[in-house]
C-alpha cells in the first residue's frame, strides 16, 4: 500500500495499524494525517512507546499521556483513583485520535492496560472508549521483556482482536542511502540469508582495540557494564558516586530497580559517556539523549548533550503508580554511562557508525535490531556473530504475512470498493 492510500484510509476516522520495514515512511504517513486533523480542528494526541521514538515525532510517551506510568496492569482501586483525576477526564474526553508511535515496544498487557484506562475515563465500552487509535510500528523490533507467562507482542492483546484495525502495510521505499545494507537487512527480515549475505557482513569484521570511539550495541548487560567501567577507569579525573535511594517496601522497591535502567551506584567523571533513563518533567532530555559530563558544579554533575546543550539533571523519581508515589519508590541520577549499550535499549535510535557484537545473540530479531540502527554498511564494524543473530521470530513472518495480506483487502474493499 502507498503512503497515499494508508492517508486516504485514515482519513475515514478507521482504527488503524501502519506498518512496514524501515524506510517505508511510516513516521512522514503519521506527520501528514496529523496536520489534516489539526486543518479539520482534530483534536490530535501524538505519543510514542519510548522517549526516543516521541521525540521523532514531537510528542509524548505513551505512558505519561495515558495515566499508567510502568505499570502493566491495575486493579479495580487503581481504575477507580485515576478516574478521580480530572485533568485525565479531560485529556481523554477532549481528544479525538490518539497517536502511538513504535507500538511494537508496548507489551501486551500494557496495551489492554490502556484499553481499561481508556473505557474507563471514556465511559464507554467501545474499543479504547472509541478513541480512534492510530497506531505504527514494527514486529520486526524487539517486544518488551515480559514475565515467561505474559504475551510479549501487541498482536496477542485482547483489545488487538477486538478493535477491527485497519492494517496498511506500506510496500514504498523512500531511504536509498545504502542499497546493499537494504538488500542485506531484506535477506534477514525475510528469511533468505544466503551466502552472500554472511560474506557481506563478514566484510565488515573488526578487531576490537580499534574501535575505541565508537558506540558499542551488545546482546548482554554484562558485557555493556564491563566496557562501561573499564572507559571510565581509563579518565584521568575525580571520581563521583551517586547512591540510589529508596522508599517502602523492599519488595515493592526491588521490582522498582529491575524496572528501571538507572544503576544502584552511577559513577561518574568529567568526560564520561552518558545516556539519560528516564523523561524529565520539564522536556530538557527524554529517555535516550545522549550526552558528555562536562564538568561538575556543586557535586552535580554538567551534561553536554550531543545537540550542544547543557543539562543539569537532578534526582527524579521512579514509582510504580503515578497516582501515588508515597507508598514506594526510588530515586537517582537518571542517568548510566553509555559508551556501551543494550540491542534492547538500542532500539528507536539512528547511528552513522557503531561497534556491534552479535556473537551473544540469544533470541531472534535481536540481530536485526542491532544492524538497522545504522544508515548504511560502511558505518558497521562488526565484532562477532552467531547463527542465531541471522535468525527472526517465524511468529513475527507470519504475522508480516498475514498483515500484507489484510492491507491488500483493505484497500480493495475500503478504496477500490468505494468507486
Amino acid at each position: 500500500m502507498t503512503q497515499k492510500d494508508a492517508l486516504k484510509i485514515l482519513k475515514r476516522g478507521l482504527p488503524t495499524y501502519i506498518t512496514g520495514p524501515a524506510g517505508s515512511g511510516k513516521t512522514h504517513l503519521l506527520n501528514q494525517y496529523i496536520d489534516w486533523c489539526e486543518d479539520e480542528n482534530l483534536e490530535v494526541a501524538v505519543t510514542a512507546s519510548t522517549g526516543i521514538a516521541a521525540t521523532h515525532i514531537g510528542g509524548r510517551t505513551i505512558h505519561s499521556w495515558s495515566g499508567m506510568g510502568i505499570q502493566d496492569s491495575m486493579d479495580e482501586k487503581e481504575l477507580d483513583e485515576l478516574a478521580q483525576k480530572e485533568y485525565l477526564h479531560k485529556r481523554y474526553a477532549n481528544t479525538d485520535v490518539l497517536i502511538i508511535d513504535e507500538v511494537s515496544m508496548l507489551s501486551a498487557d500494557q496495551l489492554d492496560l490502556l484499553d481499561q484506562i481508556a473505557r474507563k475515563l471514556r465511559r464507554g465500552n467501545a474499543p479504547f472508549g472509541g478513541l480512534q487509535v492510530v497506531m505504527s510500528g514494527d514486529l520486526f523490533q524487539l517486544p518488551p521483556i515480559t514475565d515467561r507467562n505474559s504475551p510479549q507482542y501487541i498482536t496477542e492483546a485482547e483489545v488487538w482482536q477486538k478493535a477491527d484495525l485497519a492494517i496498511c502495510y506500506l510496500t514504498e521505499q523512500f531511504r536509498q542511502e545504502d542499497p546493499e545494507f537494504e538488500s542485506l537487512l531484506a535477506d534477514i527480515r525475510s528469511g533468505n540469508v544466503t551466502g552472500g549475505t554472511k560474506d557481506t557482513l563478514k566484510s565488515r569484521r573488526h578487531e576490537d582495540d580499534d574501535l575505541t570511539d565508537i558506540t558499542r550495541l551488545y546482546t548482554h548487560n554484562k558485557d555493556v557494564d564491563e566496557i562501561n567501567h573499564d572507559r571510565l577507569e581509563q579518565i584521568d579525573a575525580d571520581l563521583h558516586v551517586y547512591d540510589m535511594r529508596t522508599s517502602g517496601p523492599k519488595k515493592k522497591t526491588d521490582q522498582l530497580r529491575k524496572s528501571t535502567l538507572a544503576p544502584d551506584k552511577l559513577k561518574l567523571k568529567e568526560g564520561a559517556q552518558v545516556m539519560f533513563v528516564k523523561n524529565d518533567p520539564t522536556d530538557e532530555f527524554v529517555n535516550g539523549t545522549r550526552g558528555e559530563v562536562d564538568r561538575f558544579e556543586s557535586g552535580k554533575p554538567v551534561i553536554e548533550t550531543a545537540d550542544g546543550r547543557e543539562v543539569r539533571p537532578s534526582r527524579l523519581r521512579w514509582s510504580r503508580s503515578r497516582i501515588d508515589s508515597s507508598d514506594a519508590y526510588i530515586s537517582q541520577l537518571p542517568l548510566r554511562l553509555a559508551w556501551a549499550v543494550t540491542v534492547h535499549k538500542s532500539q528507536g535510535m539512528t547511528l552513522d557508525e557503531a561497534a556491534i557484537d552479535l556473537s551473544k545473540t540469544f533470541v531472534e530479531g535481536q540481530g536485526y535490531v542491532a544492524l538497522s540502527r545504522l544508515r548504511t554498511l560502511s558505518g558497521l564494524h562488526l565484532l562477532g556473530l552467531n547463527d542465531l543473530a541471522l535468525e527472526v521470530d517465524p511468529y513475527v513472518r507470519k504475522k508480516e504475512a498475514r498483515f500484507k495480506k489484510i492491507s491488500d483487502q483493505i484497500k480493495k474493499e475500503v478504496l477500490e470498493g468505494s468507486g
